[in-house]
C-alpha cells in the first residue's frame, strides 16, 4: 500500500496534493530548487529534498534527481501534479523501473494521447468527433499551403506536442501560411523540443468545454461532468466554471458519453480530461486529452463532492472506483479564478516580489488553493500563477455574487497581481449572463481595460494612507510634547521603519 508519496512539483499544486495525503494518513516528500527553499510546500511536507538550482531543467525537470530523491526517502509513489513532468512518459517509465508507483496513466497511454496527431487518429478510430484537419505531420510550408486549400480558411497550425497555447498560429489566408507555419514550428521546437506541427480547421468563437474522467485498473471509467473554460487570453485560461452555462442536457449527456468512450478506448487509468471545442450550434469536436490533473479540477470537486487527488492515489494503489456513473451528480455551481503575479494593465508582464501583506477571503463556500504567505518572496523563475480562488453556491448567480465578494476581500500587498482584472471580468454583463465563448476577452477589451488615472485596487490607497499615518505618528512620538503612550498603528501591526519605499 502507498504510505509515502513524493510530490514532483512545486507551489499550490504541491500543497494541494499534500493536503489530501495528510487526510489519508500518507506521509509526503517535497522536492525543491534552491529558489524554492522557503516555499510553502517545503514547509508543509513531512520530508524535503533539494534537487538543484533554480532552473527547471536542472531541478523540477531533471528525472534522475527526482528519482534519486524518491529512493533516498523511500517513497512508495510519485505524484507529478500538473506541468513539469506530469505528462512525460519517460518519467513514468523510469518510476516503474525503479519500483516506484507513478500516480497517473501508463507511459503508453501518455504517448498515444500526448501527441496530438496520434490522439486525433485514435479518437477517429474510437468514433469520437474531431475537428477536420490533418492526421500526419507537415513536412513543409508548401504542403501546409496545399492542405489549407483543401480544408478552407481560417485554419489553426498547431504543435503536436505540449499545450498552453504554445506553438499555435491562425492563418486566415494563403499569404499568411508560410509565416505562421514557421512561427508555430519554431515555437514548438524551442518550447517542447519537437517542431512537429499539424493543421486543423479553425472553429471560430467556439466554447472550450472539458470533461473530467476517472478510470481504474479494473476497466471502470466514469466522467465527472463538464467545465466551461472559455475565458482565455492567448489560449491561457483565466476563469473556469462548472457546470457550463452554455450546454443543454442533451449535449452534456452526449459529450459525457463521448469522453467515457475515448477513455475506455485507450484503457485509461487515473484522472484525466477530455477537451472539446463546441460551436454555436452545440456541435462538439475532440480537441485533446490531458493525461494528468488539471489546474481547474477544484470546480469539479466542488460540484461533485469528490476529492480527485484521493481517488488518483486509490486508483494507483489498485483499488476499484467506489461509485458508478449514476451515483455522480452536479450540485450547485462553482467558479475558479486564477491568481497570478502579473501586471494585467501592462501587457500581463510577470510581477514577482515580496508579499508584504496577505489578506485572504473567508466565509461560506470559499476555497483557496495557494502557496504564498506573508513574507514570502515569489521567485522570477517559474509560472506567475500563485494560487486559485474557488467559490461554490447553490446557483450560478449566487456563485458570481460570492466570487465578487471574495475578490474584493482578497488583498496581496507588495507586488502587482491580476486581482483587479479578475474583478472586471466577473462584472462584464456577458459573463454574468453566461453568454460568452473563447472570444470573450477580445470582445470585451474596452470593459476590461483599467480606467486611466483611477485606482481600481483599494489596497493602493490603503498602503499610502497607512504609510502617511506611520509618518505622522513618528513625528508625534519624537516631539517634546509627545505622550509617552502614543504609538503608530502601523508599528502596532509589527511593521517598522523602512517597510515601504514610495
Amino acid at each position: 500500500m502507498i504510505r509515502k508519496v513524493l510530490v514532483a512539483n512545486r507551489g499550490e499544486i504541491a500543497v494541494r496534493v499534500m493536503r489530501s495525503c495528510y487526510e489519508m494518513g500518507i506521509r509526503t516528500v517535497a522536492v525543491f530548487s534552491e529558489a524554492d527553499r522557503s516555499s510553502r510546500h517545503v514547509m508543509y511536507a513531512d520530508e524535503a529534498e533539494c534537487i538543484g538550482p533554480a532552473s527547471s531543467l536542472e531541478s523540477y525537470l531533471c528525472i534522475d534527481r527526482i528519482i534519486a530523491a524518491a529512493k533516498k526517502h523511500k517513497a512508495d509513489a510519485v505524484h507529478p501534479g500538473y506541468g513539469f513532468l506530469s505528462e512525460n512518459a519517460e518519467f513514468a517509465r523510469r518510476c516503474a523501473l525503479e519500483g516506484i508507483v507513478f500516480i497517473g496513466p501508463s507511459p503508453e497511454t501518455m504517448e498515444t494521447m500526448g501527441d496530438k496527431i496520434s490522439a486525433r487518429r485514435t479518437m477517429i478510430d474510437a468514433g469520437v468527433p474531431v475537428v477536420p484537419g490533418t492526421c500526419g505531420m507537415l513536412e513543409s510550408a508548401e504542403e501546409a499551403l496545399r492542405v489549407c486549400g483543401e480544408i478552407g480558411y481560417p485554419v489553426m497550425i498547431k504543435a503536436s506536442m505540449g499545450g498552453g497555447g504554445k506553438g499555435m498560429r491562425v492563418a486566415t489566408g494563403p499569404d499568411e501560411v508560410p509565416q505562421m507555419f514557421e512561427a508555430a514550428r519554431m515555437e514548438a521546437l524551442s518550447t517542447f523540443g519537437d517542431g512537429t506541427v499539424y493543421i486543423e480547421k479553425f472553429v471560430e468563437s467556439p466554447h472550450h468545454i472539458e470533461f473530467q474522467i476517472l478510470g481504474d485498473m479494473h476497466g471502470n471509467v466514469v466522467h465527472l461532468f463538464d467545465r466551461e473554460c472559455s475565458v482565455q487570453r492567448r489560449h491561457q485560461k483565466l476563469v473556469e466554471e462548472s457546470p457550463s452555462p452554455f450546454l443543454d442536457a442533451a449535449t452534456r449527456k452526449a459529450m459525457g458519453e463521448a469522453a467515457v468512450a475515448a477513455a475506455k478506448y485507450v484503457g485509461y487509468v487515473g484522472a484525466g480530461t477530455i477537451e472539446f471545442l463546441v460551436d454555436r450550434n452545440r456541435n462538439f469536436y475532440f480537441l485533446e486529452m490531458n493525461t494528468r490533473l488539471q489546474v481547474e479540477h477544484p470546480v469539479t470537486e466542488e460540484v461533485c463532492g469528490i476529492d480527485l487527488v484521493k481517488h488518483q492515489i486509490r486508483i494507483a494503489d489498485g483499488e476499484p472506483l467506489s461509485f458508478r456513473q449514476e451515483d455522480i451528480r452536479q450540485r450547485g455551481h462553482s467558479i475558479e479564478c486564477r491568481i497570478c503575479a502579473e501586471d494585467a494593465d501592462n501587457g500581463f508582464r510577470p510581477s514577482p516580489g515580496l508579499v508584504r501583506q496577505l489578506l485572504e477571503p473567508q466565509g461560506k463556500g470559499v476555497r483557496i488553493d495557494a502557496s504564498i504567505y506573508q513574507g514570502y518572496e515569489i521567485p522570477v523563475h517559474y509560472d506567475p500563477m500563485i494560487g486559485k480562488l474557488i467559490v461554490h453556491s447553490s446557483r450560478r448567480e449566487y456563485a458570481i455574487e460570492r466570487m465578487r465578494r471574495a475578490l474584493y476581500e482578497y488583498k496581496i500587498i507588495g507586488l502587482t497581481t491580476n486581482l483587479g482584472y479578475l474583478r472586471r471580468i466577473i462584472d462584464v454583463p456577458d459573463f454574468k449572463k453566461g453568454c460568452y465563448d473563447t472570444s470573450f476577452i477580445e470582445a470585451n477589451a474596452d470593459r476590461l481595460a483599467a480606467r486611466k488615472g483611477y485606482h481600481t485596487d483599494a489596497e493602493d490607497i490603503a498602503v499610502i494612507a497607512a504609510y502617511m499615518d506611520y509618518l505622522m505618528n513618528c513625528e508625534e512620538n519624537t516631539s517634546d510634547t509627545a505622550d509617552s503612550s502614543a504609538l503608530s498603528r502601523w508599528r502596532a501591526f509589527g511593521l517598522g521603519k523602512g517597510v515601504l519605499r514610495i
